[in-house]
């Protein structure tokens, strides 16, 4: 048995992960401080304690007190638009934030450290993309998520802490927040199951690479007990958002109409990440997006 910190593990990943590692029968330890997190998305006997990450002193409590052995670093702020208007707020999180606990990785002597990063790194440029090629993060989120990587390997020459940083493409699936953890398809079902019309933006032919979030559990299972470095976690498939649309219409007898409006600003046109490194550790994705929008809409139906 590991005793195990899961940071962010009330969130959407988070405790879709923890439940995953109380199955495994390893002894889990969360951290969050609910601004997404939701305490019923946790099993009850897990230890928890309301912590912001940018509280040093309070996290250093829960290490001394709990003295961890594995992290799995999964809070952050995740709303890119936000770390848009607010980079200050952004960079507290997602940089500060994740220093404290790389410093505390230090002092306490932590095995193995798995950290939650994002394909959003990549920018806008060749897909599908790969971990070796050259990113170009436009955004204060991808910025942030990328500068940890670098503190990451930084932490591993200097201090050898060992690490794993799992880029995620577009993540999906029950227990995800449709407001602090927005994604096309739970704002969608949330809306539908409201009787109210979705939106989409722009065209709607935007690609995204969805990947459930049963099949990213796994590669943070994976990662931790044989990754070293950084892995894309994706399908490598393009869909775009008129097919995720009419994929969720027919579980309400396509009573919805397309409801398009102006586009975002910035919007990345295509997104699509190579899974090739990460199958070679030995994972791959199992749920297809139809079982996993199926899955995902008995969830928000039944919640």
């Amino acid at each position: 048995m590991t005793k195990i910190l899961v940071t962010g593990g009330a969130g959407f990943i988070g405790s879709n992960l923890v439940e995953a590692l109380v199955k495994k029968g390893e002894q889990v330890v969360v951290v969050d401080n609910l601004s997404f997190g939701n305490l019923k998305n946790l099993p009850l006997f897990v230890k928890f304690y309301q912590v912001d990450i940018r509280d040093f002193d309070s996290l250093k409590e829960v290490f001394e007190k709990e003295k961890p052995e594995v992290i799995f670093h999964l809070a952050a702020n995740i709303d890119l638009r936000k770390s848009v208007s607010e980079p200050i707020m952004d960079a507290e999180h997602n940089i500060i934030g994740s220093l404290n606990l790389l410093e505390l990785s230090r002092l306490y002597n932590i095995k193995k450290f798995i950290s939650s990063s994002s394909g959003a790194v990549y920018g806008d440029i060749e897909i599908p993309n790969k971990e070796e090629q050259e990113v170009k993060p436009v955004a204060p989120y991808s910025i942030s998520k990328l500068t940890i990587e670098k503190y990451l390997d930084f932490y591993e020459k200097t201090y050898g802490l060992k690490y794993a940083a799992l880029r995620y493409a577009n993540v999906y699936g029950p227990k995800q927040n449709s407001k602090g953890e927005a994604g096309v398809i739970s704002i969608f079902l949330d809306k539908m199951l409201r009787g109210e019309q979705p939106t989409i933006f722009g065209t709607g032919l935007a690609t995204r690479d969805y990947v459930y979030v049963g099949d990213v559990v796994k590669a943070n299972l994976l990662a931790w007990e044989k990754g070293q470095g950084i892995y894309n976690v994706s399908t490598c498939k393009e869909t775009n958002v008129i097919d995720i649309f009419h994929m969720l219409n027919s579980f309400f007898d396509n009573k919805f109409s397309r409801n398009h409006v102006g586009g975002k600003p910035g919007e990345i046109i295509r997104a699509c990440l190579s899974n090739e490194k990460l199958k070679a550790l030995g994972w791959q994705p199992e749920i297809s997006l139809e079982q996993g929008i199926r899955r995902t809409y008995d969830w928000f139906k039944n919640r």
